[in-house]
């Protein structure tokens, strides 16, 4: 981490998530203030908008910051998440807590470096923040649809996976689905990935932390129908056996600008217990 000081020609970019208003008093709300501090802003609602801001500021919860978080940690641009969603484990402020972001851009703020997964498949690269999953894909007429993955990490064979598929995480997604899955949480300081078998047919098969210096080879020979890629939630392809699949660290970070007062156990807590109470009502 490192400290940064902006002067007053600071630009900032505000995201918002087009699909739902739940983010507009919030935007409303910050715009006056950065009306009243004299500090120029543009608002972007898809992740190709996004200029050259000094600090984006994303309104909503996680699934909006992992919309936007790519194409800023390509960028080098400084991101601070405002919760406007449900949850929010990667947001740094609530909603009412606008006064205190603004004063934290506006001065001295450490920046936490997030690592970013590569996916190279099929000839084509991808990324994602929280994780990579490689998943069974229901087909029509298809006599079993449970898939046959093995995972090599820098040429040694970890396992192989009876199941529906398995999942790359990030220390960032290890509150995400890995964590539903059954993987580890990571501080978000850890240099390491996370291998989290989804419902395996095995009971040995356990998930497997390993170094983020290392690459992992996801071999897909023994699956007999195709296999579904989903980046942080978003389908990004189906290869089959003849794909030759890496996963491995990205040569960008995404920078998270973190308040002083920070503690990601606090937060943690809190949002698990917000994270239970909601699934509780909703059931």
């Amino acid at each position: 981490m490192y400290k940064i000081v902006y002067n007053e020609s600071m630009k900032v970019g505000i995201f918002c998530n087009s699909a739902t208003k739940k983010f507009l008093p919030i935007r409303d709300g910050l715009m006056g203030i950065l009306n009243a501090r004299g500090i120029a802003y543009e608002t972007y609602f898809s992740p190709e908008e996004i200029a050259s801001p000094d600090v984006l500021i994303v309104l909503g919860g996680d699934g909006t910051i992992l919309k936007a978080a790519i194409e800023a940690g390509k960028k080098g641009i400084d991101l601070l998440g405002i919760n406007s969603g449900n949850l929010g484990f990667l947001t740094e402020f609530e909603g009412e807590q606008l006064e205190k972001a603004v004063d934290l851009i506006s001065g001295k703020y450490e920046v936490e470096m997030r690592s970013v997964l590569s996916i190279e498949a099929g000839g084509a690269e991808f990324y994602a923040l929280n994780e990579a999953v490689f998943q069974r894909r229901y087909e029509e007429g298809a006599d079993d649809n449970v898939v046959a993955i093995s995972a090599f990490i820098d040429g040694k064979k970890v396992d192989g996976f009876v199941g529906d598929g398995i999942i790359v995480s990030t220390p960032t997604g290890s509150t995400a689905y890995s964590l539903s899955a059954g993987g580890p949480v990571l501080t978000p300081d850890i240099r390491a990935f996370i291998l989290t078998p989804i419902c395996a047919h095995s009971l040995h098969n356990r998930p497997v932390v390993y170094s983020d210096a290392s690459v992992m080879r996801v071999d897909l020979s023994a699956a007999e129908n195709k296999v579904s890629l989903f980046c942080d939630g978003k389908f990004s392809g189906a290869f089959g056996k003849e794909s030759v699949v890496t996963v491995k660290k990205a040569d960008f970070s995404v920078r998270f600008i973190k308040s002083s007062d920070n503690n990601f156990f606090d937060k943690l807590l809190f949002k698990l217990n917000k994270w239970s109470s909601q699934r509780g009502r909703t059931e």
